[in-house]
């Protein structure tokens, strides 16, 4: 019995010592500084490498953190080089970060004008082309979606170029809108969508974009006033380089995408058993049970082929730097019948005169996108629908679908329609076609080098025209009296003009080790819709009321901004 005891206490502590290794902590203090000048550093990042355990330092500089043993610590600051550092048995370890001069000589787009990193005050950041999202890509806000902190990108549907919910640091309005504003190469456009578009951003081909930049704060957004109070999405597309040869890039990608999954519903076996054990006494109800099995989720979908190509040429003659670029899509939906099809170009073109004074970037954006819908509405159907039942049934007069219909052979226009009818007999299409452009000037007076101007010209039209048609023997739109079915056709029309004129002066004073960074500007600009919906029935015997609509707005703003930077560290 003892050596038992003597057995089970070695034992025990044979497995209390192997724990004390495997969750050993070590706290490691100690105190980060800048390398040039010995200032302590407020808020830098240490981190163990590969794993999400960290902490920042606070206003001395200091900072603690309990870590495993072999443990790697990160240091990471904005503006300085990132250290790693390997603990091994220490338990304090000071850190000279040495400042990144590349880093900070990087120039971030704002709103009206260019700064560098390190002048940054507000929220801002920056997703390069390096960083974005790679594959089948058919809408920009993919490229962005899971790669700045703070900003949501949620899915609209399974559609191809479904649109997508973007929300900045959370909703800031129960009733007014979310959005974001969204400036394209210095326009900003509305976010009221365009008739006849799953998503406006997809008229922008994502092979042409360079760069997104994310205004997040109120001192960052400020300039754009309350229309960006939900943050700001600063979009800019790729340009030539100049005095670089012709190079001729082209890309494709082959993509296919599968539904993930099915609503879990009844088989056709088990829904027969369902309705005899309730309906045992009850032969009308068990008499309107089919023969077939089928797997009504399964008639909706497919696989989704998509192929998106794009060709670009770009290039620089002297001073004259030029990009132009060519792009189709096309992409199927997961639901039969849906589709999208886009055909892009664009042209930038961005030459200097005036030894350097004078430059001017002049960019064109054309799209035309045609869309077919599918009818979302076949999905609930089709998780509602009778599983013994057949797909098609050659008698019917209903498209040859499988239809409840009462005594007298009419359709139950209440009852669940078919759900592949639900998409094959209806076509829900439209046509779209927008441009994009902007011309600006950016002049550096030759007589006062650190006053510049800047003036913006730009513009967004589009144009849309589309058709909603279902025939006169859809079930669900059959009218023995009147004639059924729907012929519903609409168009819009949308302009979007701008025009920004701003004077910028930046002084370095040395003598105070000081600079000045002064900005005044105005902006104009004109928004513009009309549209108009008219609907019939096939027969045209019953014609609702036409729906025409016009509005119009301008927005007219003063704008300023003033920077003053002490030392090259506080601003």
């Amino acid at each position: 019995m003892r050596k038992c005891k003597i057995l089970l206490i070695a034992v025990l502590s044979f497995f209390v010592f192997q724990s004390n290794t495997l969750f050993a902590q070590n706290t490691v203090s100690g105190t980060v500084i800048d390398a040039e000048d010995g200032s302590t550093l407020v808020g830098v990042t240490i981190l163990v490498k590969n794993t999400t355990i960290g902490t920042t330092t606070d206003i001395n500089g200091r900072y603690t953190l309990s870590v495993p043993e072999n443990a790697t610590l990160v240091f990471s600051f904005v503006g300085f080089v990132t250290q790693e550092i390997l603990v091994e048995d220490r338990s304090t370890i000071n850190v000279n970060l040495e400042f990144s001069a590349t880093s900070m000589k990087e120039v971030v787009v704002i709103g009206y004008g260019q700064v560098r990193k390190e002048d940054v005050t507000g929220s801002v950041d920056v997703i390069g082309a390096e960083d974005f999202n790679k594959g089948a890509i058919t809408s920009p806000q993919e490229l962005l979606r899971g790669k700045t902190a703070g900003v949501q990108i949620t899915s609209g549907g399974g559609e191809p170029g479904s649109g997508q919910t973007i929300r900045i640091r959370g909703g800031s309005s129960l009733s007014a809108s979310n959005d974001p504003l969204i400036v394209i190469d210095g326009v900003p456009i509305d976010n009221e969508g365009i008739s006849g578009m799953r998503n406006p951003l997809n008229t922008i081909n994502p092979g042409d974009i360079e760069s997104f930049t994310v205004l997040k704060d109120a001192s960052a957004t400020a300039i754009y006033g309350s229309r960006a109070s939900n943050g700001v999405i600063i979009v800019t597309t790729k340009k030539g380089k100049e005095s670089s040869d012709l190079k001729l890039t082209y890309n494709t990608v082959l993509s296919l995408g599968t539904k993930s999954g099915e609503i879990d519903v009844l088989t056709s076996y088990q829904y027969n058993n369902l309705v005899n054990d309730l309906y045992a006494d009850n032969a009308n109800a068990t008499s309107l049970l089919g023969n077939a099995s089928t797997n009504w989720q399964d008639q909706l979908f497919q696989t989704a082929v998509g192929q998106d190509h794009n060709l670009s040429f770009t290039g620089g003659l002297k001073n004259i730097p030029y990009r132009a670029s060519i792009g189709y899509s096309d992409q199927k939906g997961l639901l039969k019948t849906s589709n999208l099809e886009r055909l892009t170009a664009a042209i930038s073109v961005n030459p200097t005169f005036l030894d350097d004074h004078l430059k001017v970037n002049l960019n064109i954006k054309g799209m035309d996108i045609n869309n077919r819908f599918a009818d979302r509405g076949s999905i609930g159907a089709a998780v509602a629908y009778d599983p013994t039942q057949a797909v098609y049934d050659e008698a019917s007069p209903y498209g040859g679908y499988r239809t409840w219909v009462q005594g007298n052979g009419d359709p139950i226009t209440i009852a669940t329609a078919n759900p592949l009818a639900l998409l094959n007999m209806r076509e829900d299409l439209s046509d779209v076609q927008r441009s994009i452009g902007n011309l600006q000037f950016d002049y550096k007076f030759h007589w006062l080098p650190e006053l510049r101007a800047n003036m913006n010209l730009g513009y967004d039209y589009s144009k849309s025209n589309g058709t909603v048609y279902l025939p006169d023997n859809a079930a669900w739109a059959y009218d023995a009296q009147d004639g059924g079915g729907t012929d519903r056709r609409y168009n819009q029309k949308k302009k979007n003009e701008l025009f920004d004129f701003y004077l910028n002066y930046t002084k370095v004073l040395p003598s105070i080790e000081s600079k000045i960074d002064v900005m005044g500007g105005y902006s104009w600009q004109h928004f513009y819709r009309e549209g108009a919906t008219f609907e019939t029935n096939v027969l045209k015997t019953i014609v609702n009321e036409d729906s025409d609509y016009k509005s119009e707005y301008y927005l007219v703003s003063f704008f300023g901004r003033l920077n003053y930077t002490y030392k090259d560290k506080y601003l």
